[in-house]
């Protein structure tokens, strides 16, 4: 537990894998037709993390898919299937944090989020989930040519909406992101669950 004095008093909460479950393999499942080796050999050598993170950093989903076609021809459906049915990459809410979310902005507590997203995509996850146009202020990757977990995402947040460090509880359910918060001098924990999470908050007195 922290000191009353340096408690947090806003919450930064990073996007999928903490309030939405975004993964790939949502969608690639169904077009393997369930046959997992031959999913995790495309998602690891096609359309791997590392070329969905350059959309994230924002190249244009146009040039990802083009650049990908170009290297591995024979799986151009596959690869255009990643933009054109994004959406089936994200299941639903993470379970609870929705709620935890809701309580926070009802006790007039400051919600930002930090998050690696597309610019062409982010906007299909607001329509979704209204719940993400809710923040008081949003850094998403993609816009600023910036990604998580480098120290200037961090501080772009805390300059834009004059923000302090210390006054901020970062939430992510990567650890490196979590490490990068906690070295500009944010509080960071890990998201493991919405129970975890709740906890976490009511420690510091959030909820």
């Amino acid at each position: 537990m922290t000191d009353t004095d340096t408690l947090p008093s806003v919450v930064v909460f990073d996007i999928g894998g903490v309030l939405i479950d975004w993964n790939p393999r949502h969608l690639y499942r169904k077009l393997f037709a369930g046959d997992e080796d031959a999913m995790e050999h495309f998602l690891a050598t096609v359309c791997t993390a590392e070329w969905n993170l350059q959309q994230d950093a924002g190249r244009s989903w146009a040039d990802g898919v083009a650049e990908r076609i170009a290297a591995f021809p024979q799986y151009a459906d596959l690869i255009t299937a990643f933009d054109q049915r994004w959406i089936e990459t994200v299941r639903d809410r993470i379970p609870g944090t929705r709620a935890l979310l809701s309580g926070l902005i009802e006790r007039k507590v400051p919600v930002y989020s930090i998050t690696n997203f597309s610019r062409e995509k982010f906007p299909l996850a607001q329509a979704r989930f209204p719940e993400l146009t809710q923040f008081a202020g949003v850094i998403v990757s993609a816009h600023e040519h910036l990604i998580k977990p480098d120290p200037k995402i961090y501080r772009l947040l805390l300059d834009r909406y004059n923000l302090r460090a210390e006054q901020c509880l970062f939430i992510d359910d990567i650890a490196k992101n979590v490490d990068g918060a906690r070295a500009v001098g944010m509080h960071a924990v890990q998201f493991t669950s919405a129970a975890a999470l709740d906890s976490v908050l009511h420690d510091f007195r959030l909820l």
